[in-house]
């Protein structure tokens, strides 16, 4: 929504945690469609989904905050270039949006750090209906 609402272009970090989010829907819609074998699995899945979206989230603020260093590709930090020709295509091929830059926040925390509160919740959830489900 807020990429398409709001005009704000998703960093690779933001794109990678979108996956998390894919993943964790599938495996939910998938406990709720199959034999309750199978659902347990496919919500410990979603779980892990989740887990991994939090995980994801947590690095993105880590390096929004400067605690540690992000991708190559996300930060545009790497091997110096070895000619005109290799500086001028990084330059290029850099991506738009760097994953360091906070574009947006709301009582101080940054959209990667509200999606690793959200993720958070949700995997609590998911664990709640699990273990209400035995």
């Amino acid at each position: 929504g807020y990429q398409i609402f709001g005009g704000l272009a998703p960093c690779e970090l933001c794109v990678w945690q979108r996956w998390a989010h894919a993943g964790a829907l599938a495996g939910g819609l998938a406990a709720v469609v199959l034999p309750r074998a199978f659902g347990r699995i496919a919500l410990a899945l979603g779980l892990l989904a989740l887990l991994a979206g939090v995980g994801g989230a947590i690095f993105h603020v880590g390096v929004e905050q400067g605690w540690w260093l992000g991708l190559e590709s996300c930060t545009g930090v790497g091997a110096p270039a070895t000619s005109v020709e290799d500086m001028l295509s990084r330059i290029e091929t850099a991506p738009l949006v760097r994953c360091g830059d906070i574009p947006w926040s709301f009582l101080g925390l940054s959209m990667a750090a509200w999606n690793a509160v959200a993720s958070s919740v949700l995997a609590a959830v998911a664990v709640v209906i699990a273990l209400r489900r035995r």
